[in-house]
């Protein structure tokens, strides 16, 4: 297994938890994180030396390390060929390991569909060369990927298990030392080093902003822990300094206690729209980067939830409209209607049910089960 970034780890342990339970003699190892380990997984490599992000210099410098790892796995999986591969998204990444050992006669199952439908459609012929089988976390994925000969499993997002239908604010916002009157706006400026980079210190500028609107509101920062002196720095920097709090890690606590959460596009905002929190959508990247991204983008929206809804239901701020003034305008909007168009709310958070319903499955079960069908293919 090959898991990169936080997610993946996440996914791959609840995947490792079921299938343990199915064959409880499995060994699995290759490239993971805490949570896999958790699950009895041996890490030759730590799945963030696979968190990189964007076309430009991050990318570039890590380069001939990616590489290197690539090439000394497909070796090793070469010489002792394991019964199956499974890619845990990282798709630049696994997709190549995938063609690789799949030449080789190992089978391969990938877990967690590109996303061909939204931008990079080229991957569709290299998934179909790569892939014994996809396990998808969006409904509409396996009817698309079958018009192109490609075996697929909807699971459902795992995400829409772990989150409960209606959570607790109320407890959320004591843990955190909140009051239950407050206006409480969460900052998610990115799980990495790049997105805190572009993102942090314009996040705390609006806030900044918000806050001369309306002083009594509170900011709350779910930090990866590994970012949090940046965040802190950041903070620091726009002279908020103590008026944010910042917490380690716990951002589905600060995402059940918050009102509004202003937040880097990504799977956190897929996991704000299952809290049914109102939020503003913002990216960042570097120039070049954002290039390619817009010449090969195949969909209006960039935020997962307006993608699942297909429309704007939230706000989306990228790149040069991602100006404070603009963030800070898109939260107060949020802020006012819960006081004064609470019906707006209301709407919203029933799309997000509805949302969340359609996402819930046994994913772990579903998974194992597809898994299963592929070994005795």
């Amino acid at each position: 297994m090959v898991a990169g970034e936080a997610s993946g780890d996440l996914l791959a342990g609840l995947l490792l938890g079921a299938m343990r339970k199915r064959w409880p003699g499995l060994h699995a190892s290759g490239i993971g994180g805490p949570r896999m380990a958790a699950q009895g997984f041996e890490a030759w490599w730590p799945h963030h030396k696979l968190s990189v992000h964007g076309f430009g210099w991050d990318v570039l410098l890590r380069y001939r390390e990616i590489v290197g790892i690539r090439r000394q796995l497909l070796a090793r999986l070469g010489r002792d060929k394991p019964a199956l591969f499974i890619g845990v998204d990282a798709p630049d990444f696994n997709l190549h390991l995938e063609e690789n050992l799949r030449r080789q006669g190992v089978k391969t199952v990938h877990f967690v569909c590109p996303s061909v439908w939204a931008w990079r459609p080229e991957r569709l012929d290299v998934i179909r060369r790569s892939v014994d089988h996809m396990l998808c976390i969006f409904p509409f994925e396996p009817a698309l990927l079958a018009q192109h000969g490609i075996a697929a499993t909807y699971v459902g997002h795992p995400l829409a298990q772990v989150i409960p239908f209606q959570s607790d604010r109320a407890a959320a916002r004591q843990s955190l030392g909140l009051a239950p009157g407050d206006d409480v706006v969460a900052l998610l400026p990115g799980s990495r080093k790049s997105e805190v980079r572009y993102l942090a210190l314009r996040f705390f500028e609006a806030a900044a902003l918000v806050q001369k609107d309306l002083p009594g509101v509170k900011f709350v920062v779910p930090a990866v822990p590994g970012l949090q002196s940046a965040i802190e720095a950041a903070a620091q920097r726009s002279g908020l300094g103590s008026r944010i709090q910042i917490v380690s890690g716990q951002s589905h606590t600060v995402l059940a206690a918050c009102d509004v959460t202003l937040i880097a596009s990504g799977t956190a905002t897929l996991e704000a729209a299952l809290f049914k929190r109102p939020m503003v959508i913002a990216y960042r990247m570097g120039a070049l980067s954002w290039r390619i991204m817009q010449r090969k983008k195949l969909q209006a929206w960039v935020g997962l939830p307006n993608i699942l809804c297909q429309e704007f239901v939230v706000p989306e701020l990228l790149q040069d409209a991602a100006t404070p003034l603009a963030l800070a305008a898109g939260v107060l909007d949020w802020l006012h209607a819960k006081h004064q168009q609470p019906e707006k709310i209301q709407a919203l958070e029933a799309r997000f049910l509805a949302l969340h319903q359609l996402l819930q499955r046994d994913t772990a079960r579903l998974a194992t089960e597809a898994i299963e069908g592929v070994l005795r293919a």
